[in-house]
């Protein structure tokens, strides 16, 4: 006999961390008219485009999604997982995304027009310099409890 209650099977395409799948990613973009192409694709290589020409990646390993966004003439590292936004130089930019090929993470390229935003506005007039490097959230306390306090 078949039950009127069904048990909800769970969806590839988002879990109950909030993580989304590539599928989801890429079809809200596309609302936006914004594409993605995997990094590392035949496709994208025979372009060969320098990364510095693109305006933004989105990078994804282990249900943890990030993006690498050009703002104004510069680029950033916008990690949710460190304590602020991290200044990546144009001759960095390329070799920090080799170095997250190299640790596993799957790396798209968003072709299009984005959205506007202020910090475009303000980074497309005045440059910023970081002066220290955003640390991973929690790694002061780590460093802290295993006795690496730098005074």
């Amino acid at each position: 006999m078949d039950s009127i209650f069904h048990e909800k099977q769970p969806s590839g395409n988002m879990d109950d961390s909030g993580f989304f799948s590539i599928q989801v990613i890429s079809n809200a973009l596309r609302v936006w008219g914004l594409e993605l192409i995997l990094f590392n694709s035949r496709e994208y290589q025979s372009l060969m485009i320098n990364p510095i020409n693109e305006k933004a990646f989105i990078c994804n390993y282990k249900e943890h999604w990030f993006t690498i966004r050009k703002l104004g003439q510069q680029w950033f590292n916008l990690n949710s997982l460190l304590t602020g936004p991290e200044l990546i130089s144009d001759t960095y930019l390329a070799l920090f995304l080799a170095q997250l090929q190299q640790e596993g993470y799957s790396i798209f390229v968003i072709r299009g027009n984005l959205p506007e935003c202020e910090a475009e506005h303000i980074l497309g007039i005045m440059r910023v310099q970081q002066q220290q490097r955003p640390r991973l959230i929690g790694e002061d306390e780590a460093q802290t409890s295993a006795g690496y306090v730098h005074m």
